[in-house]
């Protein structure tokens, strides 16, 4: 007896290493391929890869990062580190700026099962998780740019891992310290706190047990330590000014202060997750009402805080970016992979001659099938119209990119092949996905889940994966023009009232915005100065002996005769 239970967990545990391996290959090829066929897009990609090239160039800026020659007190460095130990491996390039955070949020895949097996005892609610995660298009975007934000939700998922786990095994709370440690050191010890309290509020109300734990504590101290020296060293070499700029400018003012334009409704992100996640998030509140409903299991607390406090403290922010709602998105898959079990268990199955209904035989296996909820017959049509819309949408984007018509004439270029393939692959998948979920055919979710990753490879491997970086004029062309006629180190001037942090790094000189009137008295006092204006401004410039070093894509670089 005992050699038959210790067979069929060995063998479960190597049917788990199967599908991590096959997970992380599938992640893996996701985020990394064709990282570098477009150039870095505003803000953060370029401020990322120019804080990590020049942290690259001195053996001791590591510590006391800088940008442009200037402190850089923003963030905490442990990505830049990264990022510029693959410049130092194979030079400084777009592909060498993204490759460390995108292969981050693709172990967070492999991750997320992880957790999901720690919460279920099944596999199958652990597999569709982890496959609707690898699926969102948000994580996918995001998480292949030069951005902290995947590497945020890596880290943060494998705290999630370690407090699950130490339920077992206490020594795994060692762990949720260094797992707070490099989520401080990744995008700064609030954000730190933050996802903190989601743990604490989890444990008193799951494993309160834990809370007293000394290795739990110890865990906890052991990970401040490093945040403690790092914080301790910026103050010393900065004094208040780095609190100043890091806690507060930078983090707390965004609570109750806009950057920029950046601003919505306290419903922003949740427009957000309902545009972009298609088509999980038609799985999303029904998972969210199951979870509800098994509020006394930990995979329902844990997706109840985890969604309950991000959701509402990112909400409260009168900052509103897209990517900082990425940590909700495992907590997200957490919910639609239990509801995507319920149905996957309550359609048909075929077994020989006979079909029936999962749950009716489940039913005369005794008390396991009485947690199936099933998919109520409105909201089952509801989903069924959905979904042929959107293949009904697709077919006639597929008619539009194709040309057929000489619709793509509209365009001021012929859309390219991989444009129409995603299309191809996106209606494919939502007509034949339609037609099984009418017939209540459980496998329009195998269907759906691999046209789904079909086309988002596709997608990735298209020049149109990052649309951010066509928002504005291209800077690698005006970038090339600054080198070849600025020296080294050269500060360019620019009326220009927009920031190029990615003109900055292609350039590697610091693009300065100006006014009229302050160029005016630099004109005379600064013996050689570079002015960046359009070219539809040079008869307006009132400059002595202004000499025109070269023109480009309605750009013009200037100095003094």
């Amino acid at each position: 007896m005992l050699e038959k239970i210790w067979t069929k967990k060995n063998l479960s545990s190597h049917v788990d290493l199967l599908v991590t391996v096959s997970l992380l290959l599938a992640a893996v090829l996701l985020f990394s391929t064709n990282l570098g066929i477009l150039p870095l897009r505003d803000w953060d990609e370029g401020i990322v890869a120019q804080v990590a090239r020049e942290i690259s160039r001195e053996n001791w800026s590591w510590l006391y990062p800088t940008i442009n020659n200037t402190p850089y007190l923003n963030k905490p460095p442990l990505v830049h580190w990264s990022i510029a130990f693959f410049y130092h491996i194979a030079g400084v390039s777009e592909l060498t700026a993204r490759l460390s955070p995108a292969l981050l949020t693709a172990f967070s895949v492999p991750l997320v099962y992880s957790v999901a097996r720690e919460l279920f005892r099944p596999r199958t609610p652990a597999v569709f998780t982890a496959l609707v995660y690898l699926t969102l298009l948000p994580v996918v975007q995001h998480g292949r740019l030069a951005m902290l934000d995947g590497a945020v939700v890596c880290f943060f998922v494998l705290m999630i891992w370690c407090v699950l786990r130490s339920r077992r095994n206490r020594r795994y709370a060692l762990a949720i310290g260094i797992s707070f440690a490099v989520l401080s050191l990744t995008k700064g010890i609030l954000l730190g706190l933050l996802l903190g309290a989601i743990v604490f509020f989890f444990l008193l109300w799951d494993t309160p047990r834990l809370l007293t734990c000394k290795y739990f504590w110890s865990g906890i101290l052991l990970g401040m330590l490093p945040v403690f020296l790092w914080y301790t060293a910026q103050f010393f070499h900065y004094g208040l000014e780095f609190f100043h700029a890091n806690f507060f400018h930078q983090s707390l003012r965004r609570i109750w202060e806009p950057v920029g334009s950046h601003e919505g409704p306290i419903w922003y992100y949740i427009l957000e997750i309902i545009e972009y996640s298609w088509p999980w998030q038609l799985f999303w509140w029904p998972g969210l009402y199951l979870s509800w409903k098994n509020r006394n299991l930990s995979w329902g607390k844990l997706v109840l805080v985890w969604s309950g406090i991000y959701l509402l403290a990112i909400s409260l922010m009168n900052t509103k970016l897209p990517w900082y709602v990425l940590p909700i998105y495992p907590a997200f898959a957490l919910a639609v992979g239990s509801y995507l079990t319920e149905i996957w268990h309550q359609f048909p199955v075929d077994l020989g001659y006979l079909q029936f209904p999962t749950y009716k035989y489940l039913q005369t296996q005794g008390d396991s099938a009485k947690h199936l909820q099933g998919i109520p017959t409105v909201y089952h049509r509801l989903v069924v119209a959905v979904f042929a819309l959107l293949a009904l949408v697709a077919w006639i984007a597929c008619l539009y990119l194709s040309g057929i018509f000489g619709f793509w004439e509209q365009f001021l270029t012929k859309p390219s092949l991989q444009l129409q393939l995603i299309s191809i692959a996106v209606a494919l998948t939502m007509t034949i996905a339609t037609i099984l979920l009418n017939q209540q055919d459980r496998q329009f979710l195998l269907i759906l889940i691999w046209g789904i990753y079909l086309s988002l490879l596709l997608f990735v491997n298209s020049p149109d994966w990052t649309w951010d970086s066509k928002q504005d004029y291209p800077v690698k062309s005006l970038a090339e023009m600054i080198q070849k006629y600025t020296p080294p180190g050269q500060i360019v001037y620019s009326f220009d009232t927009r920031d190029r942090p990615s003109l900055n790094f292609y350039s590697d000189r610091l693009i300065q915005r100006v006014g009229p009137q302050k160029i005016q008295q630099q004109w005379q006092d600064v013996p050689q100065l570079y002015l960046l204006v359009e070219t539809s401004t040079l008869n307006n410039l009132a400059l002595d002996n202004l000499k025109v070093l070269n023109t480009l894509e309605g750009w013009a670089l200037v100095t003094r005769e």
